[in-house]
């Protein structure tokens, strides 16, 4: 689970956006096409994403506590986020509020 937040983490860090909508839960990919979510992504604005903390509150939905890095105005800005996965068949899902 923890890997593949990062994954996703990882995937639009280096601005490989197909990967990362991979991630997304089915629900989420049925109401969004790659192309939407591409045009909401600014490439290169994140720096560097870690995945610091997973919780599990079921067996099927987990919060994931990360800390994203990104450049603003010329300084390098650290802030925590929070992101849900869910479980769906045998994978874990990136889900989209």
């Amino acid at each position: 689970m923890k890997d593949r937040s990062q994954a996703r983490w990882n995937a639009l860090v280096q601005g490989d956006l197909k990967t990362a909508y991979e991630f997304f839960s089915p629900g989420s990919r049925a109401t969004m096409s790659l192309a939407d979510f591409a045009s909401g992504i600014k490439v290169g604005f994140w720096k560097a994403v870690t995945v610091d903390k997973v919780e599990c509150n079921s067996s099927d939905r987990c919060d994931v506590s990360t800390t994203i890095e990104y450049e603003f105005r010329g300084s390098r800005i650290k802030t925590p986020s929070r992101e849900t996965w869910v479980r769906d068949g045998a994978d874990w899902w990136f889900l989209r509020r």
